[in-house]
């Protein structure tokens, strides 16, 4: 599995990460995450495109790419503090699905395997089957639980005729036993998709899932708090799976299956940060970036975003695992900094500095 870079553009890493290759040990020995692109988009039911999303999310910044991203609220820098580095794209050809899954699923084992935390960039969301079984594989088949932001369930039995689409990984991991049914909790389902026959499936296999409704008559917090007593109960990791589709379209245009009413990206963004600094993740991914269907680059930044909130919670659980202090997301932005303003009014002109 020689590294091929960017199936569809130029060799350029996340943000400026240094480049890894699964197939040299040594590139991956240090690694605390991997990065890996899926740009697959033969699952697609409606529009395509998202073979292109490894690609944007990578690209899309205003920042230089230098492989240093402080975040202001947690106080950490994730891509310094951690060691992150890029393997490239997984070759992925559309029209041999089930090749291009075993491919992503070796891919992902393998970085398991190496002690790191794979974060695969999609690519729509068929990848997830590869993805979370990869994981599972290593930690331990059912013993991983899956956090999942979409718009749609993904629990189709079958996809115009076939086994493998967008819209069934959810289904077969929970057939072949990697994740458990009971241990699935699904956030932000809303529109006219799946019918009732795939919702009965779904509560036979207790899953828990939380339609856009109770996410807004109970607020996104205390969903989250009830998902994650789930998600930890005999469970050792947790894999999260981010459709951007989640976000209401105005905020994310670029993806396959728009579907209004959906969460902001400023809910999308704190829950992947809470997920990450409060979850033991075993590994994420982020999927359906449809470039050709985006608007101003705005479904690729905040895809990005995505992933860099993951990446500062888990620098930030580290950081305080290691007995280190750490920054509250809410604490004031300057407090404890050398040369902290007070919380008194400026002085007029032409007092003295010194209240003398």
């Amino acid at each position: 599995m020689a590294r091929i870079g960017g199936m569809y553009g130029p060799d350029a890493t996340f943000l400026g990460v240094p480049r890894a290759d699964l197939d040299d040990a040594g590139s991956l020995a240090a690694a605390d995450l991997l990065i890996i692109g899926a740009p697959f988009d033969g699952g697609t039911s409606h529009r395509p495109g998202a073979r292109f999303g490894p690609q944007a999310i990578r690209f899309t910044d205003y920042i230089s790419h230098d492989g240093s991203r402080p975040h202001l609220a947690l106080g950490v820098d994730p891509l310094a503090e951690l060691r992150v580095a890029d393997v490239g794209d997984v070759e992925m050809l559309s029209g041999e699905t089930e090749t291009a899954l075993r491919r992503l699923e070796d891919a992902v084992h393998r970085a398991c395997e190496a002690g790191a935390l794979p974060v695969i960039l999609g690519g729509d969301h068929t990848i997830a089957l590869p993805d979370a079984t990869g994981v599972a594989r290593h930690v331990g088949w059912g013993r991983v639980s899956v956090i999942h932001f979409d718009a749609h369930a993904d629990t189709g039995d079958t996809q115009w005729g076939s086994l493998y689409g967008h819209g069934t990984p959810m289904r077969r991991l929970i057939e072949s036993g990697a994740v458990r049914g009971d241990r699935f909790l699904q956030l932000g389902l809303r529109g006219y998709w799946p019918g009732p026959e795939t919702l009965d499936w779904m509560a036979g296999q207790r899953m828990r899932s939380y339609e856009m409704s109770e996410v807004v008559a109970r607020g996104l917090d205390e969903c989250l708090t009830e998902a994650f007593a789930i998600a930890t109960d005999e469970c050792d990791g947790v894999f999260l799976s981010v459709d951007v589709d989640v976000v209401d379209p105005g905020m994310a245009p670029g993806t396959g299956t728009p579907e209004p009413g959906g969460l902001t990206a400023r809910q999308l963004l704190d829950a992947v940060r809470r997920i990450a600094m409060e979850m033991p993740l075993a590994g994420m991914d982020v999927v359906e970036v449809a470039p050709p269907y985006d608007h101003a680059e705005i479904t690729a930044f905040l895809a990005g975003r995505v992933v860099l909130e993951a990446l500062s919670g888990i620098a930030w659980r580290r950081r305080r695992a290691a007995g280190e202090p750490v920054r509250q997301p809410h604490d004031p932005l300057l407090s404890g900094r050398t040369g902290e303003a007070s919380s008194g009014p400026p002085p007029g002109p032409g007092a003295d500095p010194g209240g003398g």
